[in-house]
């Protein structure tokens, strides 16, 4: 029981440190969504992108529901494996997110990014639920 308790503080803590990065995203998305436009860009323009951007953290949002969830119901607490998995996904998520913000890269890396860290962890809910 040692492993796993030292595993379910330093989950929460990184699913915490990726959520805060993705809302700190919402707040300050302006100067990404510049990044994926050119240099002359009609106000059509900025809004797809920066609809497109907002969709793609609603989606990650979500996927903080159901993996929050699942780790608060017990579902997923205590799995080993899933809890490192996640860990490794979410740090990632957040180191990247944030040198997304800071060095204001494009918008189409977020999807990238994405595919990588939050995704992972999606199917890695999904398959704690199946019986063993």
């Amino acid at each position: 029981m040692g492993n796993i308790s030292g595993l379910v503080p330093s989950r929460f803590l990184t699913l915490l440190a990726h959520l805060v990065v993705v809302i700190t995203l919402f707040w300050s998305r302006e100067s990404n969504v510049q990044a994926c436009l050119p240099l002359r860009f009609t106000p059509e323009e900025y809004e797809k992108q920066d609809i497109q951007l907002v969709a793609a953290l609603c989606l990650t949002l979500g996927l903080f529901a159901v993996e929050l969830a699942g780790f608060f119901s017990g579902v997923s607490m205590f799995n080993s494996t899933q809890s490192l998995l996640s860990i490794a996904a979410h740090c990632s998520a957040s180191v990247a997110l944030s040198f997304f913000i800071f060095e204001r890269w494009e918008c189409t890396t977020y999807w990238y990014i994405f595919a990588f860290c939050r995704c992972e962890c999606g199917w890695v809910v999904c398959l704690s639920l199946v019986p063993t």
